[in-house]
Order: structure tokens, then C-alpha cells, then sequence
């Protein structure tokens, strides 16, 4: 049985939100790669529902398994996004 290649990512224009959010997280250290991804994809959630929730509870929500404090990765993110010119919700 023949199986097909599996289809070509195309990436995220580099000044959509979706690759800002991902890059503001490229430093935090964590346990595993997916972390890091699993993080960014929450900074993105974060950014872009505006759901009244804060940065801090998208980080603890995400699970991800950081080797710094949250707080320290949360301004890292934040330090991040600013230099961006991301426009923040409340954090």
C-alpha cells in the first residue's frame, strides 16, 4: 500500500501574530521542545481572544514544564512582544 507525503507546511507571514507569538517564547528555556511550542500557541490564545484571562494564567495553563520561574519567563514574554510592537492586552 502506497501512503502519500504528508503536505507542505506553509509558514505564518513573519509580521502575523501568529509567528510573534511564537517567537517571544524562542528563549525560554524548557524541558522539551513541544513545551516551548505548547507555550507559544498560549501567548497566541492569549493575544488574540482577549478573553480577561492574564499572561500568568496562559503560562500555567499551557503546562509547560519551564527550567526558570514563571514570573521571569512571564517577563522575558512580555520584554519580548514589547520589543515586537505587539499591542498588549492587560497582563
Amino acid at each position: 500500500m502506497a501512503t502519500k507525503p504528508p503536505p507542505d507546511v506553509k509558514p505564518a507571514p513573519e509580521e502575523s501574530i501568529e509567528t510573534k507569538a511564537y517567537k517571544s517564547v524562542e528563549e525560554i528555556p524548557t524541558r522539551e521542545t513541544n513545551d516551548r511550542n505548547r507555550l507559544g500557541y498560549h501567548v497566541w490564545r492569549w493575544l488574540t481572544e482577549r478573553n480577561n484571562t492574564t499572561l500568568e494564567e496562559q503560562i500555567t495553563v499551557s503546562g509547560v514544564r519551564l527550567l526558570i520561574d514563571e514570573k521571569e519567563a512571564k517577563e522575558k514574554i512580555l520584554a519580548k512582544l514589547k520589543e515586537m510592537g505587539v499591542e498588549l492586552p492587560h497582563s
